[in-house]
């Protein structure tokens, strides 16, 4: 693919409104994350999700070893909590506070979590697609966070017919 569609691709996939989640899993007793926004819902029989991970990243080796991970999804008011998670380093669950819920990491005061076992792994260019088979789920009434146009908001709902904003 030319640079020239990479970079119009890129552009355009900013203006599509995605969640933001936080994937958590464990190697160990250490906890790894990353923040995401490549994550949906899949089946509700079984309840299914999938989520993609960067090719290179630690927390897919994890993910992959480990065949657990928790999805924790972020509230409108987290969007630090998503800064911290999407830099590279060791360091990401300092100053953190989280629970183990399933042999994973799950971080609190989030808007929900779920919890998944791995499915199945399907690369997809410099991604792996990561479908998990949910396990538990915990949610509290918090607006989302979600990206769009490069920048953290939230979602707001349509006005009625014949409202004005």
């Amino acid at each position: 693919m030319s640079t020239d569609v990479s970079a119009r691709f890129r552009d355009a996939m900013a203006g599509v409104c995605s969640p933001v989640v936080v994937v958590t899993s464990r190697d160990g007793d250490r906890p790894h994350g990353t923040t995401v926004s490549a994550f949906m819902s899949l089946s509700m029989t079984p309840p299914m999700i999938a989520v993609a991970l960067d090719e290179g990243s630690d927390l897919l080796a994890v993910v992959r070893a480990h065949r657990r991970f928790a999805i924790n999804i972020l509230s409108a008011l987290q969007g630090d909590l998503a800064l911290t998670f999407a830099r590279k380093g060791a360091a990401k669950f300092e100053g953190v506070a989280w629970a183990d819920e399933a042999g994973v990491p799950v971080i609190e005061d989030v808007a929900g979590w779920v919890t998944c076992e791995v499915a199945d792994l399907i690369r997809g260019g410099d991604h792996t697609v990561v479908f998990g088979t949910v396990t538990d789920v915990d949610t509290a009434a918090r607006a989302p966070l979600t990206y769009h146009a490069r920048t953290f908001g939230t979602h707001l709902p349509h006005p009625p017919s014949g409202e004005k904003r």
